[in-house]
């Protein structure tokens, strides 16, 4: 019980990276609800800092870098909480940052990281790490509360075993783990009784769930599970590899209503050889299929891409085989990356790496085609009404939500409808998607 007058621990918290890494941070904060602290803003000062970093990129490495000579700089007498995939792989470099005391956890022990961040004793120096190529469980973390947001993200699986040659993340996440059957279905039951009318299931590699459970499951199964339970909650499935939407899921897609017609699907590259040097497993003509299959049987289906451009030995023929795959397919936008060198990963060491000015242009290219598809996907479904989860107000004038098949829709409305779903008109293009009229409640 905290003393009267005594005022109580403040603690900061950023973070950095994926939908997982923001899963996980919402579980510290879910547990640091329950005991006596305040929480405060990470701009400010703190006794506690908790920096949730990543390292999928460099850039994104330099970043977890500056919250940190930050954190430092705002309470040189803070303890320091530094965890996700840079402190999994760079805790060297964090040491080397600073000259104040610092706890390092690594992925593997996030289940612990409110039980290290309030500890009374003094940190030197605490390294709590394992051996994440080991571990064999996914950390158990229960979210209470996903913020203020319409859209709570839920983590099924950890861990990756492709190790794609480009790709940090296996090194710093493990070998692939999912979360038990029951204790998904009790987390989105958690997050229905907050009043999260979407949940996005969210993995490291999600197309591998259950894999390693006993008995052996897999993610149609799962959502098949989340489904029949009727909540009040409709679902968005996050990134898929193109090898792991099968018919069964497509048809579970096209008969549940509460599972969104949306698909996000990695190419990376549209060029066989290229594919090859990536350890990507499959050709580009197993990924033209899926998105024909896909749409297909989902015909208001919208299929998001990553493409990374610039990888060693990209010539202009790869390039534009991968231009012109991308381009004959039905797709609704791109995620357009240039390939930057990851120290740590087979890609990086690669002799024929591609100039910088070769891939700025390319990435330009991708990005002139992915506004493109964008504004034709939008076009096509101009004068149909979608049922659209309100998210926000934009610049205190229209509401914003998304339909299920992720189109941004703006529309006038009192702000009472946030985080309802509310029948909208799609009736003009706009700058940032589409403008509309509400036609019913």
């Amino acid at each position: 019980m905290n003393i009267i007058g005594q005022s109580r621990k403040k603690i900061a918290i950023t973070t950095l990276g994926c939908k997982v890494n923001q899963f996980e941070s919402a579980a510290f904060l879910s547990e640091l609800a329950l005991r006596e602290v305040e929480l405060v803003p990470f701009s400010q000062s703190a006794e506690v800092y908790i920096i949730n970093t990543c390292a999928v990129t460099a850039r994104a490495g330099a970043q977890s870098r500056q919250l940190i000579r930050r954190a430092l700089r705002t309470n040189p007498k803070a303890r320091l909480i530094v965890t996700g995939c840079y402190a999994q792989i760079a805790a060297q470099e964090i040491l080397e940052i600073a000259d104040s005391p610092i706890c390092i956890v690594g992925n593997g022990c996030k289940h612990r990281l409110v039980e290290v961040a309030l500890a009374d004793r003094h940190c030197d120096l605490e390294m709590h790490l394992g051996d994440i190529g080991g571990q064999k469980e996914i950390c158990p973390l229960t979210v209470t509360s996903f913020g203020a947001r319409t859209r709570a993200y839920l983590k099924v699986q950890d861990g990756c075993n492709s190790f794609c040659s480009y790709c940090i993340v296996p090194y710093a996440r493990g070998r692939s783990r999912s979360l038990a059957q029951d204790l998904v279905l009790a987390q989105a039951e958690i997050f229905a009784d907050q009043g999260y009318k979407e949940q996005v299931l969210t993995g490291i590699h999600l197309g591998h769930y259950g894999h390693d459970l006993s008995p052996k499951s897999h993610l149609r199964e799962l959502l098949a599970l989340l489904v029949a339970r009727n909540l009040p909650v409709r679902y968005r499935l996050s990134s898929l590899e193109p090898t792991e939407i099968t018919d069964e899921l497509l048809h579970l897609m096209a008969q549940s209503p509460a599972v969104m017609p949306y698909l996000h699907i990695p190419l990376q590259s549209g060029d066989d050889r290229i594919l090859q040097k990536m350890n990507r497993r499959y050709p580009a003509a197993t990924f033209a299929r899926v998105v024909e299959q896909s749409v297909a049987r989902l015909p208001d289906v919208a299929i998001g891409v990553d493409v990374l451009v610039g990888f060693p030995g990209e010539d202009e023929a790869a390039f534009r085989n991968t231009y012109n795959l991308l381009e004959s397919l039905p797709v609704s936008y791109l995620h357009v990356f240039p390939y930057s060198r990851r120290p740590g990963t087979p890609a990086a060491s690669m002799v024929d790496q591609v100039a910088k000015a070769d891939k700025e242009e390319r990435v330009a290219l991708l990005r002139d085609l992915d506004h493109k598809k964008r504004t034709a996907f939008y076009q096509r479904h101009l004068g149909s009404t979608r049922q659209i989860l309100v998210e926000r107000r934009k610049q205190g004038c229209l509401l914003r939500g998304y339909t299920g098949n992720y189109i941004p829709v703006f529309f006038e409305g009192d702000s009472a409808l946030v985080n309802q779903l509310v029948t909208v008109r799609l009736e003009k293009l706009c700058e940032d998607g589409v403008l509309g009229r509400v036609v019913a409640l």
